[in-house]
């Protein structure tokens, strides 16, 4: 199988989706404040953003949606076969 048909979408080293985001709220400091004071921290944020989503990604490549998944998981499962089951195995 050819690598780049199971390799994760990429921008800079890092994932596609977080890059781009960084991007925009960089953009909307940046263009937001319009002093260089806030430019100037824009550009700061962004490059410290791609710094530490590069790591992230040398790490695992989709760390983020592995994050997404394990806040999504619930605390504790209960010992049960489904919602609807009754405690003697038969529904009245």
């Amino acid at each position: 199988m050819h690598q780049s048909l199971h390799r994760h979408a990429h921008v800079l080293g890092a994932e596609r989706e977080l890059v781009m985001t960084s991007a925009l709220i960089a953009l909307l400091v940046g263009v937001g404040g319009l002093t260089a004071v806030s430019i100037v921290s824009a550009i700061m944020f962004w490059i410290a953003a791609v710094f530490a989503l590069r790591r992230m990604a040398k790490a695992d490549s989709i760390m983020s949606r592995v994050r997404l998944r394990h806040v999504k998981q619930q605390e504790f499962y209960p010992a049960r076969a489904s919602r609807w089951r009754t405690a003697g195995g038969f529904k009245c």
